[in-house]
Order: C-alpha cells, then sequence, then structure tokens
C-alpha cells in the first residue's frame, strides 16, 4: 500500500440521497447488519445506521466503501467502549 492508498483510505464521507440511499467511505468493517440496522466501525469511529428493509447495495473491502438502500431512520456515532455496553444492553434485555 502507497502512501496515497493509506491517505485515501482515511477520509470518511457520507452522503445521503433522499433517505433511501446512503454511501458510506472510510468503512474499516461491518461488525453487523440485518434489515433494520447496521453497525460498523469506520475511520471515526463506530457508527450505528438504524432504518426499515435496509439492505447492502455495494460493499467495497479494499477502498472501504458501502452503500446501502432503505429507509433511513438515523445515524449514529458511538465511543468504542459505547459498543460494549450496547451489547451488553442487548444481551440484558433478552435474559430479563
Amino acid at each position: 500500500m502507497d502512501k496515497t492508498d493509506t491517505l485515501a483510505s482515511l477520509n470518511h464521507n457520507i452522503t445521503i440521497n433522499e433517505r433511501k440511499n446512503i454511501v458510506i467511505s472510510g468503512v474499516k468493517k461491518i461488525d453487523s447488519f440485518d434489515n433494520e440496522e447496521f453497525l460498523m466501525e469506520t475511520t471515526m469511529g463506530y457508527m450505528v445506521i438504524k432504518g426499515a428493509e435496509l439492505e447492502i447495495v455495494k460493499l467495497d473491502t479494499y477502498q472501504g466503501n458501502v452503500s446501502i438502500k432503505g429507509k433511513i431512520n438515523s445515524l449514529t456515532y458511538m465511543e468504542t467502549a459505547s459498543k460494549k455496553e450496547k451489547e451488553d444492553g442487548i444481551f440484558t434485555k433478552l435474559f430479563k
């Protein structure tokens, strides 16, 4: 990987079109996803996208680009520590 590839991989951008399509760059990995929620790690921290009928249209792991379609209801950034708290919260709710 040369210097230009490294700089390109650090860029993090989000484009939302009419709450139906979202394109995200700077994605390191997708931790989990279903048709209502995506949890992914970006170069700027963890991100949660919530909506309805969400599905991956395009995934480019080399450049870190993800394209998702569906109804976008919210987009939230989380700190790394919050990810564990969120997972603990889900398991706690399931087993109560």
